[in-house]
């Protein structure tokens, strides 16, 4: 079993924030395709990490998790390259770990 998580950021490149209905667009999305969806997006989580290793970059964001019996590089490689234009971003982190119910 894995647990895949999407950092979804709150604010584009420009600092504009994205609209609500991105979000529920993508939670409907995952919810189809894999029957359900955890959201944690009553505090933002906050990201900081340095630009050409000299400038401080500032980010929020909310992070949805799924659960999958098989992990689909390709169709997360895709996805993740969907929701990079999608959210206008250079880059988004998709992340999977494998875990056991217990």
């Amino acid at each position: 079993m894995y647990m895949i998580q999407l950092l979804l950021p709150l604010y584009d490149n420009d600092g504009q924030a994205l609209p609500k209905a991105l979000f529920a667009e993508v939670r409907d999305e995952l919810v189809e395709r894999f029957g359900g969806l955890t959201a944690y997006t009553q505090a933002p989580a906050s990201g900081v990490w340095l630009e050409d290793d000299e400038h401080p970059v500032h980010d929020e964001s909310v992070i949805y998790e799924v659960m999958a019996p098989a992990l689909e590089h390709g169709w997360w490689a895709d996805y993740r390259a969907a929701l990079e234009r999608r959210f206008r971003q250079e880059e988004m982190v998709v992340r999977a770990q494998e875990i056991t119910l217990l």
